[in-house]
């Protein structure tokens, strides 16, 4: 079962929960054991799990991203976004999560999330399901 579904973002940087997307994923293709893998086509947006009961583990995320690599800091790109390439590349572009019992085994704290570097934009996220 192969999906892209789209994901909305409405700031240049911005990580935007879609643990309950996936859940309803795997649940509407009513797969019970295997592996969802997860995949960004873009060069500026990434995706990863982290903690999702408070908010402020984003903000941090993102402003230490950008204390690290600033917008603004004579790259040769013209386009003005290399620091949106160099953020999705540490990031990273795919996860694989494991199905068990109809659900993303994740952790207490944990969600996943689509990380926008360069937008507001309309996205496409690629969602495989491997039943086993």
């Amino acid at each position: 079962m192969f999906e892209r579904l789209t994901v909305k973002t409405r700031s240049r940087i911005e990580m935007i929960d879609i643990t309950e997307k996936v859940k309803n994923f795997i649940s509407s293709h009513n797969v019970k054991t295997g592996i969802c893998c997860l995949s960004v086509p873009h060069t500026t947006a990434g995706i990863t799990i982290n903690e999702n009961t408070d908010f402020n583990v984003q903000l941090d995320i993102n402003s230490k991203l950008d204390n690290l690599i600033p917008p603004n800091d004579n790259y040769t790109h013209i386009e003005g976004n290399s620091d949106s390439h160099i953020k999705s590349t540490l990031v990273g572009s795919s996860i694989s999560i494991i199905i068990d019992g109809g659900k993303p085994v994740l952790g207490t704290w944990q969600g996943i999330y689509f990380c926008e570097f360069d937008g507001p934009r309309n996205r496409k996220l690629n969602i495989k399901l491997i039943e086993g």
